[in-house]
């Protein structure tokens, strides 16, 4: 598949995240809030960053210095934390402007790890994987607690509070999880094969 096409679909992911009905689900249900995060950082980044990567417009050629795999798996772990502590969380469902915020230093995030990863497949293998663990970690934090930890969120519909959370801590462990994992295995499949192909020359 050609660059511009990853680049159309992962726009495309993203423009059905932000313009449909999630936006507004978020405001009012946990789980609703937690599709929209996964379809930014786990489906649409990895597209846009196919098509940026190997372009003319790729940074990580020209500053490589500030795509590095581990350092920026950190970066986008610290960012993806701090958004779910109570306080900006409550910022980000209930204020227009906290939305935009928390949404674009997702995307800036989930691009910036994605595309450190493919830009450096070695290490970019290790980023993917922490990625893939602190998911995963957050999504059983959130899934299992035996509480709520928003006490600002009093459930959406049918579900209470508490089942709302552990559907979103589902939907993160499943989809986050698997996304960066893949992604993992995928790199690790094209540096293989790489190497395989230098040997043979």
């Amino acid at each position: 598949m050609k660059p511009i096409k990853h680049l159309i679909i992962g726009l495309m992911i993203l423009l059905l995240a932000w313009a449909g009905p999630l936006p507004e689900l978020a405001h009012s249900a946990f789980y609703g809030h937690m599709i929209m995060h996964m379809m930014v950082v786990a489906l649409a980044s990895p597209f846009i960053a196919l098509g940026i990567y190997g372009s003319k417009f790729d940074p990580t050629i020209t500053y490589p210095v500030f795509f590095a795999p581990i350092p920026a798996a950190f970066g986008e772990l610290l960012i993806v934390w701090i958004w779910h502590a109570p306080t900006l969380h409550h910022f980000a469902r209930h204020e227009r402007g906290g939305i935009f915020l928390e949404q674009g230093m997702f995307l800036l995030a989930g691009v910036w790890v994605w595309l450190s990863s493919f830009g450096n497949k070695a290490a970019g293998i290790i980023g993917l994987l922490l990625t893939s663990m602190h998911m995963t970690f957050l999504g059983v934090l959130l899934g299992l607690a035996s509480y709520p930890l928003y006490p600002h969120h009093h459930g959406h519909g049918s579900l209470t509070a508490l089942e709302d959370q552990q559907l979103g801590g589902a939907i993160m462990l499943v989809v986050g999880g698997l996304s960066y994992f893949s992604g993992g295995l995928w790199i690790t499949y094209k540096l293989l094969k790489e190497r395989r192909y230098e040997k043979m020359v």
